[in-house]
């Protein structure tokens, strides 16, 4: 049976699980149309299981950790029925999607697994496609599922394993994500420079050790009721020309946002409005670089204070910029990676108690998480 060891971070990611925080991206599709269930299971099978090797590989714990070919794997164990109650709309795709927010995934298998629900919102379909983060972090698993598009495998930036071509990722991405992770990519502070900077740079060690939790906008553990929702699609162009205009970044409008809702939601609650610290990825993927079979993570956790303090989104979108730049010129993205691949190197006991002590604190009180 064939074997080869896990990295280190990934490993990180497997070990990191805790009954009421599971380290599994769960990601939602949905279709105006139907989708045809057959054709679904052969482009699973093609593009997804045929291209990417760790989607039919199970993660074993033997005296290190490993990916191992799944024996009995077959694409069709992975794909799942999902009955929604009516009148299958929205609000019960939440619902449902929520319910499986503390549900692992079975490690005797590949950790993955996509549930299909029909006759969604008048007559479409909706996915919910569940990966351990073991397996791929938020940006390769977004270009994955673009990937499974028809319009979408071009841009994909995926290698086969049969062939090897090389495809560049397209400028014209409709995605958030992936259009400020190409901006990092070519920032002009070299991923080389931050790295060669990181070497001497203890303060980023520093305060990624000993930065306390900020469990003060809930003040409550962690528990086992979870709740999902998403908003209705804004154009990325509105926020295109809102960077723009501002001299700032999508993600510096998207989380100057995110921190005006939560100032907005303190104020409703009489709480006291105060700056809430946050965990933000840091991209270290170089966007031109193909897909590898192997996927895996490559990507740092950074501090972030979003600044509620800040009165109005004007104000609250310049210090964002001003926060983020910081982030971005300093060595806390490659530093944390390798807290992480450090972290991975160690028995699982250890590693257990290092997460539980604090950083990043799955089991520790609240933070939020942004990404």
């Amino acid at each position: 049976m064939s074997r080869e060891r896990m990295r280190h971070a990934d490993a990180a990611w497997l070990r990191m699980d805790t009954p009421t925080n599971l380290m599994v991206v769960n990601s939602v599709l949905w279709f105006d149309d139907p989708v045809d269930e057959q054709r679904l299971r052969a482009l699973v099978a093609e593009r997804l299981v045929g291209r990417f090797r760790r989607f039919r590989q199970r993660a074993v714990e033997d005296h290190g950790t490993w990916w191992e070919d799944d024996p009995d794997f077959d694409v069709p164990r992975h794909i799942h029925h999902l009955e929604l109650p009516p009148p299958r709309r929205r609000p019960e795709l939440e619902a449902v999607v929520s319910s499986y927010l503390t549900v692992p995934l079975e490690r005797s298998r590949p950790l993955w697994d996509l549930y299909v629900t029909n006759d969604y919102d008048g007559g479409g379909t909706a996915l919910l496609f569940r990966m351990h983060h073991c397996i791929a972090d938020g940006i390769a698993l977004t270009r994955v599922l673009l990937s499974l598009t028809d319009d979408g495998e071009s841009y994909a930036g995926v290698a086969t394993e049969e062939s090897g071509e090389h495809h560049r990722l397209l400028a014209g991405v409709a995605s958030a994500a992936l259009h400020e992770v190409r901006e990092t990519a070519t920032h002009p502070l070299h991923l080389v420079d931050l790295a060669t900077a990181g070497l001497g740079d203890g303060r980023a060690l520093a305060k990624l050790l000993t930065l306390p939790p900020d469990g003060r906008f809930w003040g409550r553990r962690t528990g086992f009721d979870k709740r999902v929702r998403w908003s209705d699609p804004i154009p990325l162009d509105r926020i295109k020309q809102v960077s723009r205009a501002t001299g700032t970044t999508v993600n510096d409008v998207l989380l100057a946002a995110v921190t005006g809702a939560l100032r907005a939601a303190r104020e409703r609650e009489g709480g006291a409005v105060h700056d809430v610290r946050v965990m933000v990825p840091f991209n270290l993927r170089p966007l031109d670089r193909p897909l590898p079979s192997g996927l895996g993570n490559e990507f740092g956790l950074v501090y972030l204070d979003l600044p509620l303090t800040k009165r109005t989104p004007e104000e609250r979108l310049e210090e964002m910029s001003h926060r983020m730049r910081a982030i971005k010129h300093s060595a806390e993205g490659i530093v944390s990676y390798g807290v992480l691949d450090l972290v991975g190197r160690a028995p699982p006991v250890a590693e257990r108690a290092t997460w539980w002590s604090g950083w990043p604190s799955t089991g520790s009180r609240s933070r939020i998480r942004c990404g």
